[in-house]
């Protein structure tokens, strides 16, 4: 833990086991599944990995994409964002 990077993403990935963990014990059936864990899980070390290596841009916009992937498909705090129709 010597970089932003390392407390940005260790932050992010502590946020998905909490959010695994409290979904794993509610009652009824599971709503998503470990693989849907999986694509932010690694976008968090791939974005550390960039960052640590200098690439803050690259690091930044795979943050943000980790982030926009949580919000849009594992919805934490029952957010559901709807979209205008056209």
């Amino acid at each position: 833990m010597e970089t932003v990077y390392d407390w940005i993403t260790v932050a992010i990935f502590g946020g998905l086991v909490v959010l695994f963990l409290h979904r794993s014990v509610q009652p009824g059936e599971p709503q998503d599944t470990i693989l849907h864990y999986l694509p932010p899980s690694v976008g968090c070390a791939v974005a550390n990995w960039f960052g640590n290596e200098g690439n803050g841009l690259v690091s930044f916009l795979i943050v943000a994409g980790v982030l926009l992937y949580i919000a849009l498909v594992l919805k934490p705090f029952g957010l559901d964002f709807k979209f205008p129709k056209r």
